[in-house]
C-alpha cells in the first residue's frame, strides 16, 4: 500500500519519480520498500512484542494446561502492555469461552484466539471516522487535513513528515501554520517545510488562527494544491476557548472547499500511555477527530496502547511514527502490527 495516494496508478509511475520506468520496475521498487518499511516497523514494536510474545511463553513454560492461574498471570501481562482493561476482558473471555469447547488448548492457539480479538478490535474500529484518503472524491482540491493534540506530542514533527511523504507520493501540498498562540510553533513548522520542499502559509504570533486558514485556502486554490496541511492550537486559555477557535475554523474550512475538513487527526504519544488515551477523550470533546496518528511507537514496552486507544476511541489508527527521520511515519496496518506482537 502507498503511504498516501490520491494521484491515478496510470500517472504515477512517471509523476512520483520523474523518470521513465516500466510498470514492473515500479511495482517491484514498491515492493522493495515495503518489504523495509516492514522490517523498521517490526523492529520499531519490539519491545511491546517481547511483553506480550516472549512474556506470554514464560508463563505458559511448565503448563500442560491453561487454567484460572495462568488467566490471572496473563490479565496482569496484558494490563502492564496498555492494551487496557476492555481489551484485556474481551480477550480473558474469548480465551475461557475456547478452553470450555476444547478449541484452545495449547500456546499456538491461544495465540492464534487472542491474534483474532486483537484484528477485530482494529478492523471494528475503521467503521467510524476516515479510514483512507481515498474516500473523498479526488476532485475535491484542496483535500483538507487538519491535525490536532496537546503540545508535546510531536504534532509539528508528525506534520512535517505528513508533507514529506504525501509530496513524495506525486501532491502539491501546502501547510497551514495556524497555531498562532505557542511561541515559535510557526517557527518550527517552518523549518519542517523548508525540510519537505513544501510552501507555508504563516502570520505573526497572535493572529486569528482562522484569518491564517482562510489565507491558506485562498492561496491552495489559486496554485491548485492537492493537500492542504492545517496546525492547530494544542490548548488555549481554556477549553471553551479551544473548542470555539476549532469550530470558527471548520466553519471557515467548509465554506471554502466542498466537505472540508475532510480528516481531523489527533496526535497521541505512545510513550505516555493510558495518559495519552485520557487526553485524546478530552479533545475528542472539544473536536470532531476522525482519526488518530500515534507517535513514538518505537520507544516504549506499552505498545498495546493502540489496541486501547482504538477500542475505547473506536476511531481508526491513520498513521504511526516509529522513530526521528523525516520517512518513518508510516500507514498503520493492523494485520502488520497484531503479526508483529506476537512473531
Amino acid at each position: 500500500m502507498a503511504f498516501w495516494r490520491r494521484k491515478k496508478e496510470d500517472s504515477f509511475s512517471t509523476s512520483v519519480l520523474g523518470l521513465d520506468k516500466s510498470i514492473e520496475e515500479l511495482k517491484a521498487q514498491e515492493e522493495a520498500v515495503e518489504k523495509e518499511i516492514g522490517v523498521r516497523f517490526a523492529r520499531a514494536i519490539e519491545k511491546t512484542r517481547h511483553s506480550i510474545d516472549n512474556r506470554l511463553d514464560s508463563i505458559f513454560e511448565s503448563r500442560k494446561q491453561i487454567d484460572e492461574a495462568f488467566l490471572d498471570e496473563l490479565e496482569e501481562m496484558l494490563i502492564s502492555t496498555d492494551i487496557g482493561v476492555a481489551t484485556t476482558l474481551q480477550i480473558l473471555d474469548s480465551v475461557r469461552r475456547g478452553v470450555s469447547r476444547a478449541e484452545i488448548s495449547d500456546l499456538a492457539a491461544l495465540k492464534a484466539a487472542m491474534k483474532k480479538e486483537l484484528l477485530g478490535i482494529l478492523k471494528h474500529s475503521t467503521e467510524r471516522g476516515v479510514a483512507d484518503e481515498r474516500t473523498i472524491d479526488e476532485s475535491i482540491k484542496p483535500y483538507v487535513l487538519m491535525v490536532v493534540g496537546v503540545n508535546g506530542v510531536g504534532k509539528t514533527t508528525t506534520i512535517g513528515k505528513l508533507a514529506q511523504r504525501i509530496k513524495n507520493e506525486g501532491n502539491d501540498v501546502l501547510i497551514c501554520a495556524a497555531d498562532t498562540f505557542r511561541a515559535a510553533a510557526s517557527d518550527q513548522l517552518e523549518i519542517w517545510a523548508d525540510r519537505a520542499g513544501v510552501q507555508i502559509v504563516q502570520q505573526k504570533q497572535g493572529t486569528d488562527p482562522a484569518a491564517v486558514l482562510f489565507d491558506a485556502l485562498a492561496a491552495a486554490k489559486a496554485r491548485s494544491s492537492d493537500v492542504l496541511i492545517v496546525d492547530t492550537a494544542g490548548r488555549l486559555h481554556n477549553k471553551a476557548n479551544l473548542m470555539a477557535e476549532l469550530e470558527k475554523m471548520k466553519r471557515i474550512a467548509a465554506r471554502e472547499v466542498q466537505d472540508a475538513p475532510h480528516e481531523t487527526l489527533l496526535v497521541i504519544d505512545a510513550v505516555t500511555g493510558q495518559n495519552g488515551l485520557e487526553q485524546a477523550r478530552q479533545f475528542l470533546k472539544t473536536a470532531e477527530v476522525t482519526g488518530i496518528v500515534l507517535t513514538k511507537l518505537d520507544g516504549t514496552a506499552k505498545g498495546g496502547i493502540a489496541v486501547a486507544i482504538a477500542k475505547e476511541l473506536n476511531l481508526p489508527i491513520r498513521y504511526v511514527g516509529i522513530g526521528e527521520q523525516v520517512d518513518d511515519l508510516m500507514v498503520f496496518d493492523a494485520e502488520n502490527y497484531v503479526n508483529g506482537l506476537f512473531n
